[in-house]
């Protein structure tokens, strides 16, 4: 007698959550004859088969299967009345098969039930839910045989917890299978949003619906479980409407490690369960490290029969090497453990350290060994390991950990102590160094116990500290006693065991290149990046090829600069490429990048060389980092003519640079200069000579900075009409930007030269200069900066003979040139001039930032809520205003709205 129960499909909730997405893959349609739906316990596969039943028209057949059914048999009779109970007729002669026939084969009684699907000739679906525990290899067999001869229209659903050893590659290949699989089963953040307050009428936070979402990986179970502990009293049904009030709910790990216990560790054989509970102290496994653990040598073996049985086992590549469990599965796991057999949980997790860190895995060994608190071996770990994870991007992590260290573990160590330093040191935390720099020193003086106690590493932590106050100096402008310190750290570098060459070279090279000797500059931090490749410090590989690069590409290397940063970013990847941590990011290399594709006319892929160091400003990037990456930001606007928000950016990156100049190691790139030129693209002439004029601009050290306020400045003068002063100033530059071989300064300051020249009407003189200019620019590769000029200078450079050679080059630059023409005489506005009444009365007009400033004024809003609502820093807002007050000729804002009315800028 059979069960006829076990034909009723599970009632549907109104309230549950509708999934539509998954709903529309188990649709019927042809070719397709077989669903399968896998996903281990708690991921709703049964409650998705039930709703897409409800809202699927035709006949249904439901059968829900347990362990008693794995009988050829008992199987296909069940089969057989699950279609008759919904309708199906005509299977006498399959009934009559199943009761005389003596052996498993079964085949006629099966033929016979395909049959009558086919006399029936109508749409029919069949689920079979629990399929996981129908693992007979005959019914396997004629399952597979079943599928093959479906007739048209037959579309069998199978629910399972493992994947069945059917010939599901060849369905694949015929169209006929369609897989739903755990990932697409697990809830989405807005599937979650709509369980937690519709299904189980909770009035929850959005960032518990968030932090929930997140920790439970859209296991239903899990968080059905966590919301019924939410509930005092009563089932969700009972539960009032969602209301303003928003309860507090966190995940009830007890609930979910008992159902862990119930629903999968306790219908698992127990070799099953005991490789399970061996290994999930690893928070990432693989074969190798599971084998070491457990004494053993069939690991692969064991994770590829989780993987096939779907035990929360998720692969974290394409060639099932490495895996890691499910957090809620491996928490479940850790405490049965814990709770059973603590010896040998504590003895696995041991060995589990011990192999990552014997592999290279020293990250997520010390959150292992921090996790179970073990601060000795910490310690030693540390002192091990801390300077090549520092150097490796990892400061933040490092300091961290130091921080978690008792303070008797490391106020001694002079090793540790030093870690602190250099931790700090990169996270630009300069502030903090002096302090901890005497004190290690004090650790290292005769008759210390440090020193008594390691008189080897003495020598590495004194040059250690000469180092870090040489980068000190430099953030002083001291440059004389930093480029002494540092040499004195290379002399002594061989005597010691730490290897510092690549962060000595680096440092020597930032001295180069505030120096303007960007030859010597080149030659150490071609040492740097070659030590560092030794050393294995990739962070210090990408800023020196960094740069490297920048300086190439300053000396018109264009070429050779993206070379560099291919080859520095190809080793950094190839070394450094674990898909668990975040991609390094060097500022120089990514800027240097963004400039080379940016003078190469290439405005998109030089965006998309941007885009990441936008997210280290967004999160608050180290100064020194802020101010280049706002300079290339700005850049990259004014090139695309955005003035307006190129000013925006450099006036940032120079508030910046003036504010915190004590916490950057080098002089950072001129954006008065080009801030400056924004200014006369604009037509505000007045404005840029007091940037121009300015204290800080003129006290500038590095000389390409001096180079490029020099050719500002006579840009201004040109635009002034003055051309005397400007040609003096330049050809007086000339000869210093040939000596120190800066070739783009030079193409600049011929073609500034060139202008004046034509402004005193001396056109063949003009001409050469101009011709000398785009001579060097082809050599170099340089283009976009020829279309930042004048448009009086882009006219002579469109009339000049060297452009009609026919070179490519040179025709991508007169294509660029005429584009620019074409842009200009399309706008009939003069450059730097506003439409409006002000035109008339105004010796400047407002620029349209600065009339959207005065918009923002007249509706009442603040300083601080002005820069909210443009998306700027405080600073721009105020010297915006400040701009505005000058050209209105007032001195607070009353005067100014009142003086706007009058010219009718503002209405009544």
């Amino acid at each position: 007698m059979l069960l006829t129960t076990k034909f009723l499909r599970p009632a549907s909730d109104s309230r549950a959550v509708q999934r539509e997405r998954l709903s529309a893959l188990l649709t019927p349609g042809q070719p397709k004859r077989l669903n399968l739906v896998i996903a281990p316990a708690g991921f709703g596969k049964t409650t998705l088969a039930s709703q897409w039943c409800a809202r699927t028209t035709g006949s249904i057949a439901w059968l829900s299967l347990d362990e008693h059914d794995n009988e050829p048999r008992r199987f296909w009779q069940y089969v057989a009345s699950a279609f008759e109970h919904a309708g199906l007729t005509g299977l006498d002669a399959c009934h009559q098969n199943l009761a005389n026939s003596t052996d498993n084969s079964l085949e006629n009684a099966i033929t016979a039930l395909i049959n009558a699907l086919a006399n029936d000739d109508t749409p029919w679906v069949l689920v079979l839910d629990d399929f996981q525990f129908i693992f007979a290899n005959e019914i396997q067999r004629q399952f597979a045989y079943f599928i093959d001869y479906l007739p048209a229209g037959v579309t069998i659903t199978l629910v399972s917890r493992t994947e069945p050893a059917l010939p599901l590659a060849r369905w694949r290949v015929r169209g006929w299978l369609q897989e739903v699989h755990p990932a697409l089963l697990a809830f989405s953040e807005n599937e979650s949003r709509e369980f937690f307050h519709n299904t189980m009428g909770l009035a929850i936070s959005e960032a518990q619906i968030q932090a929930i979402f997140q920790r439970t990986e859209g296991w239903v179970a899990a968080m059905q479980l966590t919301a019924l502990s939410g509930h005092k009293t009563g089932s969700p049904r009972d539960q009032p409407a969602p209301t303003s009030q928003q309860p507090t709910l966190s995940l009830n790990q007890q609930h979910i490690s008992d159902y862990v216990l119930t629903e999968v560790l306790d219908k698992q054989p127990p070799e099953t369960v005991s490789f399970l509970l061996d290994t999930a102290c690893c928070t990432r496994l693989c074969a190798s490290l599971c084998d070491s653990i457990r004494h053993a040598d069939d690991s692969q073996e064991k994770l590829e029969h989780l993987l096939a049985k779907n035990l929360f086992l998720i692969p974290l590549d394409n060639h099932n090497e490495w895996f890691r469990y499910h957090d809620l599965f491996r928490d479940a796991l850790l405490q049965k453990f814990a709770a059973s057999d603590a010896l040998r949980a504590q003895q696995l997790r041991e060995r589990a350290i011990t192999w990552l860190l014997h592999h290279g895995q020293i990250q997520e060994a010390i959150a292992q060994i921090v996790q179970k608190e073990d601060w000795p071996w910490l310690a030693e770990v540390l002192a091990t390991h801390g300077n090549k994870l520092i150097h490796g991007g990892f400061h933040l992590p490092v300091l961290d950990w130091l921080n978690a260290l008792p303070e008797h573990q490391i106020t001694g160590n002079a090793q540790l102590q030093m870690l602190r330093v250099w931790g700090l040191f990169f996270a630009n935390r300069l502030v903090q160094l002096e302090p901890l720099l005497s004190h290690v020193e004090s650790l290292l003086q005769p008759g210390s116990e440090t020193l008594n106690h390691d008189t080897e590493s003495a020598p590495g932590l004194k040059s250690e500290i000469s180092l870090i106050r040489s980068y000190l100096a430099r953030s002083r402008s001291t440059d004389k006693n930093a480029s002494d310190l540092t040499r004195q750290v290379l002399a002594e570098i061989d005597h010691t065991r730490i290897p510092l060459k690549s962060v000595t070279y680096y440092g020597l090279g930032l001295d180069d290149y505030g120096s303007g000797n960007l030859t010597g500059a080149e030659k150490s931090l071609k040492a740097a990046v070659h030590y560092g490749q030794i050393e294995r410090k990739p962070s210090t590989v990408l800023s020196s090829g960094g740069l490297l690069a920048w300086i190439q590409y300053n000396r018109g290397d264009m070429d050779l600069a993206l070379q560099t940063c291919t080859e520095v970013r190809q080793w950094v990847d190839g070394h450094y490429a674990d898909p668990t941590q975040p991609r390094l990011i060097s500022c120089w290399l990514s800027a240097a990048l963004t400039e080379i594709h940016r003078e190469c006319n290439q405005l998109q892929d030089a965006a998309a060389h941007l885009e990441p160091l936008l997210e280290h400003v967004n999160k608050g990037a180290e100064p020194g980092q802020y101010v280049i990456i706002q300079h290339v930001r700005g850049h990259l606007a004014f090139s695309e003519g955005h003035y307006q928000q190129a000013i925006e950016f450099l006036e940032d990156a120079d508030t910046v640079a003036r504010k915190r100049r004590e916490h950057i190691v080098f002089e950072p790139p001129a954006s008065s200069a080009l801030l400056a030129r924004c200014y006369l693209a604009i037509g505000e002439t007045a404005r840029a000579r007091q940037i121009l004029e300015a204290e800080d601009t003129r006290a500038v050290t590095n000389p390409l900075n001096r180079e490029q306020n020099s050719i500002s400045y006579a840009r201004l003068l040109v635009a002034e009409g003055n051309p005397e002063p400007a040609l003096a100033l330049v050809t007086a530059l000339i000869p210093d930007t040939e000596d120190n071989e800066h070739i783009r300064h030079k193409v600049e300051a011929l073609l500034v030269c060139g202008d004046a020249l034509a402004l005193q009407n001396r056109t063949e003189q003009s001409q050469e200069r101009i011709a000398r200019a785009l001579s060097l620019a082809a050599d170099s590769g340089f283009m976009r900066l020829l279309t930042e000029e004048s448009p009086r200078l882009q006219r002579l450079l469109r009339a000049n003979a060297f452009l009609s050679s026919g070179g490519y080059w040179q025709q991508s630059v007169a294509e660029m040139l005429a584009n620019q023409d074409d842009n200009d005489s399309t706008n009939s506005t003069p450059t730097g001039s506003e439409p409006g009444a002000e035109a008339m009365t105004l010796a400047e007009p407002l620029s349209q930032r600065e009339r959207e400033v005065l918009e923002l004024i007249n509706a009442g809003h603040a300083n601080k809520d002005i820069a909210v609502h443009m998306g700027v820093a405080p600073a721009t807002v105020k010297a915006h205003i400040r701009n505005l007050y000058g050209k209105l000729g007032v001195g607070r804002r009353t005067e100014a709205l009142a003086r706007a009315r009058e010219l009718g800028i503002l209405s009544l």
